[in-house]
């Protein structure tokens, strides 16, 4: 029978470099051995097995100061402008925004332990229970996952798996990493089910993880795999699994767990699984009385003026920005008593496009907000939403992509297309790398798409607002300093 959750304390193998005891929340069976579970039919029982790992990756993704920011802030699509004391931080969001981050940033430890520790508990599963195949499957993929945001943050890392033992784990090249990823995914791939389960991976899952890592295996490897990341994407897209939602924003809303569109998602719960802090994160204070949230907002990410005016007046994804006159829920206007007396908008509340500076006076009011995902009426400081890790939007883009770059533009045409005319914007006669760039932009906002994207297409190291150019080695973030102290056997990115 199954036992209610109890804290247990369980060796995490060299999650920080050396084994730690920490205590997890995990459910536990009581009186059922190794060896029935691995005999049994009871598909519970793997559930209760592996919802710890799943648990683990819900985590802080969707919060602030992890590793959803470090890809946000760091592109040309968002930032966090300082006003006066609020949000200077150590100004570390300013360097983020400038690329001139150090290795000692709070953020990109967060990152780091955010990944470690879930990697750590996959292993501990599949150490204690070797022999249950399925279980075994679904959990290797699921570390592959973590490992493609590693390899694409910061490149070299250490490949801890069930089978690591002792000492201090040293950086393999991101080469090894790839393929790391690969083997871990194809060797597999086959046992994943092909259902249509959307908060745990399946067969098609892996199938984008496939197609988002040879999308980008020039950069890690330097080999194109261009072939193969529209091969895979394909096996997405023809499964009949998923279908593009006629309304877009059906896939961010506060209820979106039948989403057509959504194929891998990490499903908040205010209650029971909380993380997604994004009103919080982005929305003025007097926003509050807009959405009669239950705490009070910190007014901190903005679009970049220029990302924003990308976007065609009739693109029906420009709605991703909240913009304009700020209203209360019962419609009064609001006002920003503490509103800058430069401010030419003065204290009625009003998101504009431009922010008139990074630092370190920027407006209180200055710049659009992320509204891509619905901020219900009443909502606690962290959101219902289930957050779309991959989902089939992104996946056509990459078919589009993939062919494109192998002259096959007929085929990159059909499927760009369809992005395009859910999103209300006249069909592609011909296509460029750049249009391909642009789509990416405006389908993705928000989706922690963009650093990668922009590093795809050469785009990273140039110039944009309130950025000069920056150095080519600051395509991968550096190691964090606290894990290099702790663990001398790390060796820190080139240009670091």
């Amino acid at each position: 029978m199954l036992k209610s959750i109890s804290k247990i304390c369980l060796m995490l193998p060299l999650v920080y470099a050396l084994g730690a005891c920490q205590e997890l929340e995990q459910e536990v069976l009581d009186g059922v051995t190794a060896e029935d579970i691995a005999n049994s039919k009871n598909p519970n029982l793997i559930n209760v097995l592996k919802a710890s790992a799943y648990a683990r990756i819900v985590g802080s993704w969707g919060g602030h100061n992890s590793i959803w920011s470090i890809y946000e802030v760091s592109s040309d699509a968002m930032a966090i402008p300082q006003k006066g004391a609020d949000w200077e931080d150590g100004g570390q969001w300013i360097r983020m925004h400038r690329h001139t981050w150090n290795p000692a940033e709070e953020s990109f430890n967060n990152s780091w332990n955010y990944c470690f520790t879930a990697i750590g508990e996959i292993n501990n599963l599949l150490i204690q229970f070797p022999d249950v195949a399925a279980l075994n499957s679904e959990l290797k993929v699921l570390r592959a996952l973590v490992y493609l945001w590693l390899i694409d943050s910061f490149g070299n890392v250490p490949i801890i798996d069930e089978t690591t033992k002792g000492g201090n784990p040293t950086n393999k090249t991101r080469a090894e990493v790839f393929a790391f990823i690969e083997k871990s995914i194809k060797d597999n791939i086959n046992a994943l089910p092909k259902d249509n389960a959307k908060s745990t991976v399946n067969f098609y899952t892996a199938q984008a993880m496939l197609a988002k890592l040879y999308l980008n295996a020039q950069i890690y490897t330097g080999t194109a795999k261009w072939a193969e990341a529209e091969a895979a994407a394909d096996q997405v897209i023809n499964s009949g699994k998923y279908s593009l939602s006629s309304n877009f924003f059906a896939n961010f809303s506060e209820r979106n767990s039948g989403s057509t569109e959504n194929i891998l998602t990490l499903p908040y719960d205010q209650n029971n699984a909380p993380g997604f802090n994004l009103p919080q994160m982005t929305l003025h204070y007097l926003s509050q009385r807009t959405y009669n949230l239950q705490d009070q907002p910190w007014n901190g990410y903005a679009s970049l003026e220029e990302f924003y005016n990308k976007f065609d007046d009739k693109d029906v994804r420009k709605k991703s920005f909240l913009v304009g006159p700020q209203f209360a829920s019962d419609g009064t206007r609001l006002l920003d008593i503490s509103a800058e007396p430069t401010d030419p908008d003065g204290p009625p509340l009003t998101f504009t496009p431009n922010i008139n500076m990074l630092a370190p006076n920027a407006f209180r009011q200055a710049g659009t907000r992320v509204g891509k995902f619905e901020f219900a009426l009443g909502a606690a400081n962290s959101l219902n939403n289930d957050y779309p890790l991959i989902r089939l939007g992104d996946i056509i883009l990459i078919k589009a992509e993939a062919a494109f770059r192998q002259g096959k533009t007929a085929a990159a045409l059909t499927a760009i297309n369809q992005i395009r005319t859910r999103a209300n914007m006249p069909a592609f006669t011909t296509l460029t790398l750049d249009n391909i760039f642009d789509e990416r932009g405006f389908e993705m906002f928000a989706e922690a798409s963009r650093r990668t994207d922009m590093i795809r297409f050469g785009k990273w190291n140039q110039p944009w607002w309130e950025k000069p150019a920056s150095q080519p080695f600051r395509a991968l973030f550096p190691i964090p300093q606290n894990q290099i102290n702790a663990n001398p056997a790390l060796k820190q990115n080139p240009g670091y």
